[in-house]
């Protein structure tokens, strides 16, 4: 595995490949990996002949108030995990290269980026949205691999390669967890050895919650018991827990519809905001 951190090293190796009839998958990521991110990784080399990992901690998505200085960042041991895991190459542009002096454009998806997340962090999909367009335009890749952990990214990443006709496939790949039920994610190495142990209560709560609504329980009660659930376990604060329409995200009130719907949550535990999704 190589790693590339100039546009111009990374197009001219795009473009070998391409010569060659290679298909190429990419997996953008902003370091810290973790098994969550080697299974998108492992799905990228078993689809593609070629695989992209790109490691960026993007400023864009970050508020002022957020973690963008102490997010973590180990990029060595990073590498040493794509190699392991058959990846082609590391991709990893300094902010100069994505946000050019002068830069100004932005790519938003306001309707599908305002729900959820969205209410809580109003800048954060405006970020991601233009960073991954940004991504995608500098490795050109057939198919690109998201985690269903970050279940509403994908739908507003799905939306936007629809909207503006941009030529990849977006293959969600399901969420990884720990052996006591804890999705995966980089921000779990804020957690304290007690605030650890408190945390499966999330997705625990929401599985309940999940089985209830399959059972025929009023949503407002299976989450509304949900949430006093978390709270009881020892989470600070709850910022939502709701049923969803699995594709626009709209919020699910009444009876459960018979088409695929989705359960997400994000809640904070100390100074760590979890979030998480199932399917119901």
């Amino acid at each position: 595995m190589i790693i590339v951190r100039t546009l111009t090293d990374l197009r001219s190796l795009i473009g070998n490949w391409r010569a060659k009839g290679h298909r190429i998958g990419f997996v953008p990521t902003m370091g810290a990996l973790h098994a969550g991110h080697l299974s998108l990784v492992d799905n990228a080399v078993r689809q593609s002949d070629r695989v992209v990992t790109s490691i960026f901690v993007n400023p864009t998505q970050f508020a002022a108030h957020e973690d963008l200085g102490s997010y973590p960042r180990h990029e060595a041991e990073d590498v040493a995990k794509l190699t392991a895991h058959g990846c082609h190459v590391a991709y990893c542009p300094d902010v100069a290269t994505m946000y050019p002096e002068g830069e100004e454009t932005r790519v938003s998806v306001p309707e599908l980026g305002a729900k959820l997340e969205g209410e809580f962090r109003p800048h954060f999909f405006g970020g991601v949205a233009t960073v991954v367009s940004k991504l995608f335009n500098q490795v050109q890749p057939d198919k690109a691999f998201f985690g269903e952990k970050d279940y509403q990214q994908v739908q507003v990443i799905k939306r936007m390669v629809k909207d503006l006709c941009i030529p990849v496939e977006i293959v969600p790949v399901p969420t990884e967890r720990d052996v006591d039920g804890l999705a995966l994610s980089s921000r779990n190495a804020y957690l304290t050895p007690d605030e650890r142990r408190i945390a499966p209560a999330l997705s625990a709560a929401m599985h309940r919650a999940a089985i209830r609504l399959r059972n025929g329980t009023p949503v407002i009660a299976a989450t509304e018991e949900a949430i006093r659930t978390i709270e009881k376990a020892g989470f600070d604060r709850v910022e939502y827990i709701k049923a969803c329409n699995a594709e626009n995200l709209d919020i699910i009130t009444d009876a459960m519809p018979e088409r695929p719907a989705r359960l997400l949550a994000a809640a904070w535990l100390g100074k760590t905001r979890l979030i998480d999704n199932i399917p119901v």
